[in-house]
């Protein structure tokens, strides 16, 4: 009960602080909830298990940690905070702790880790602390699937506090709680804030079931929010806050303490107040310390063209990983033999690592959480999403937890999940399974996006994978799989590529070069024929440069081809308008503000659904013949 004490007392300093103007942004306290942060600490093994906490973390944290200076220097942006000011409130990191702010995104990361905790052996077991309200999100509901088939010893606590913000459950919530758990097979317990005894006993009978026999579980706790939802934001009844607030068991503990002993207040507010003053004269964080750095591309040679095609390359780059490393685990959707994934990537896999390759439901949010968890366990995660279209669907446990984790936690975890996936048309699998997308991933901070092109050194890109630390998507593309990387050059070409780990490949022409193309993954075959019919029907030459890495971009080689010829192609698959080829020319462009006009085109796809027939797909797609023609307007201007 002390620790409960000293929870609600922080938190009411938070508020203070707060509205002193000494915090910005949001905080959301647990005031009312403690008993269930406290309670399930003391459940669990600090030396074995994880405690994954959501937006409402500090209860957990403290329960978890006692490090109440790490939490107010985090929260008041210092640099001595647990994250050292980056996550805030609602993105802590400690040993064996984690929360993110995303409601329902934890859970399957959760899961991962719980899987990594299985793999391991040591009996360990993850908590993943939800709320009422997150029970509307369907990425539970693929968790609890998955948790259940693989048996995984993930302990979901949901504390049920009626509001999912200001709005009460009963406008939508349907349906009985627990019974959401026991649909799937898992174990539900029920309990509450009130009777400390009866939540004792139910959270450490769910905690033995878990641990002893791998299987999840849920345990209900009713509880009751006394304080807003975020600072002062609280539209309930203000009789009914009344009422639990006198049942609540903290605030009986303070009323008993300040009647009969308040020195264990006192003490408490003590160390609140030293804490304080000690984190006011902190320093804040130097944010340049953490921004990236880009690789030195300047030195260049020939370019390593691979005598393969691009299939049997992956094939061939995934089948020695894994025999060389066993933290590798390939997770994704009908990917062990006899089928071997949409594509024939994975075929083989499950033969040699049947342990380790492993088929999921069609649940791309759960598959890529459970990857970030495995991830952020110290496993080297590769994930196989069906087609790129279905990207969409995982978009969340991309943008809002793989690649945030490294920068919001400050770089104490890494984060090296691997997404590969198949993009393109020019199969007539019509309008949602022919997409590129990769402008609505490129430019996320933290997420590094690959995108092969038909030059690309699949068994180099695999092998610096090896060392990644952060996040990566590769873009795969349907019809290059079967393409060789040692296909004749276009006549008179020569191949180069930089020296970083995933290097820009550069097609020069004997010839002095007149204008440059930038072609993306597969518009790289279009742009060698066009280049290959310009020099020999139009004498004019062109310099093409295929990035491989286009997020985060390099525009430096880009820069020394166009800083010769003064004229810049940009060519991609994608839909276009606000795309990858507005990116480079946007760079391309500060590079020379102020200098010689520079001219440019783009060729991109239509701004329409693709269509499944083959003769209107072929109309929406780009072609030969527009980047043909897109040169020659550039030629002659």
């Amino acid at each position: 009960m002390h620790r409960a004490a000293l929870v609600r007392l922080v938190e009411e300093q938070l508020l203070a602080l707060f509205s002193a103007g000494k915090i910005a942004g949001t905080t959301h306290t647990c005031i009312g909830q403690e008993m269930a942060a406290i309670t399930l600490a003391q459940c669990l093994d600090r030396e074995r298990d994880i405690v994954f906490s959501n937006h409402r973390c500090h209860g957990h944290y403290l329960a978890w940690t006692d490090d109440v200076e790490g939490l107010l220097a985090e929260v008041m942006g210092k640099r001595t905070g647990t994250c050292g000011g980056l996550g805030g409130s609602q993105h802590l990191h400690a040993r064996g702790f984690f929360s993110n702010g995303v409601q329902g995104g934890i859970v399957p990361v959760a899961a991962g880790l719980a899987f990594a905790k299985k793999l391991e052996g040591s009996k360990g077991i993850i908590a993943a602390c939800i709320g009422d309200g997150t029970l509307g999100e369907g990425v539970i509901y693929e968790t609890f699937n998955i948790a259940v088939k693989w048996k995984l010893p993930l302990l979901v606590v949901l504390e049920n506090n009626l509001y999912a913000q200001s709005t009460s459950q009963a406008e939508t919530l349907a349906g009985d709680i627990c019974a959401r758990a026991t649909a799937f097979g898992m174990p539900a317990f029920h309990a509450d804030t009130w009777n400390s005894g009866l939540l004792a006993r139910e959270l450490r009978r769910a905690v033995d079931g878990v641990r002893t026999d791998s299987v999840p579980a849920l345990v209900r706790i009713d509880t009751y929010r006394l304080a807003a939802h975020s600072k002062g934001d609280d539209d309930r009844d203000p009789g009914e806050i009344e009422r639990y607030a006198k049942r609540d068991p903290v605030n009986r503990l303070l009323e008993r303490w300040a009647r009969e002993d308040p020195s264990p207040l006192d003490e408490i507010k003590q160390r609140i107040d030293q804490t304080i003053a000690r984190v006011e004269q902190a320093p804040i964080l130097a944010l340049e310390t953490l921004m990236p750095r880009s690789e030195n591309c300047d030195e260049l040679r020939p370019a390593r063209l691979a005598p393969s095609t691009q299939l049997d390359a992956i094939n061939r780059a995934l089948h020695l990983w894994m025999a060389e490393d066993s933290t590798v685990i390939v997770i994704g959707e009908d990917i062990r033999s006899p089928y071997g994934g949409a594509f024939k990537v994975t075929r083989g896999l499950s033969e040699r690592f049947p342990d380790r390759v492993l088929n999921t439901p069609i649940s791309e949010a759960a598959i890529v959480g459970i990857g970030n968890g495995l991830a952020l366990a110290g496993r080297r995660p590769i994930v196989e999403i069906m087609f790129g279209d279905f990207l969409t669907l995982c978009f969340d446990q991309l943008l809002n937890h793989a690649a945030k984790f490294r920068g919001m936690y400050n770089h104490q975890v890494t984060n090296p999940l691997v997404v590969r996936t198949p993009m393109g048309g020019g199969r007539g699998y019509g309008p949602t399974h022919s997409q590129n997308l990769e402008k609505h991933f490129v430019g996320i901070p933290g997420l590094r996006v690959l995108v092969l092109h038909g030059r690309t050194d699949v068994a180099r890109v695999w092998t610096s994978l090896r060392t990644e630390q952060s996040p990566v998507l590769i873009i795969e593309n349907k019809l290059l799989y079967r393409s060789r990387g040692d296909a004749l050059l276009p006549p008179g070409y020569t191949a180069w590529e930089t020296s970083g780990r995933f290097p820009v490949t550069i097609l020069r022409p004997a010839e002095t070069a007149d204008i440059t193309i930038v072609a993306f993954g597969c518009m790289s075959a279009l742009a060698e024929q066009a280049a290959a019919r310009l020099a020999a029907h139009e004498e004019v030459y062109a310099e093409l440069v295929f990035p491989l890495e286009v997020s985060p971009l390099d525009p430096q080689v880009i820069v020394q081809s166009v800083s010769r010829t003064r004229k810049l192609l940009v060519v991609e698959e994608g839909a276009s308008g606000f795309d990858l080829g507005s990116e480079v020319i946007a760079a391309i462009s500060i590079a020379y503000c102020g200098m010689e006009r520079l001219h440019v085109r783009r060729v991109a796809a239509a701004p329409l659904p693709i269509p499944s027939a083959l003769v209107l797909e072929q109309q929406v797609l780009p072609s030969v013949d527009d980047v043909i023609e897109a040169s020659l307007e550039l030629f002659d201007e």
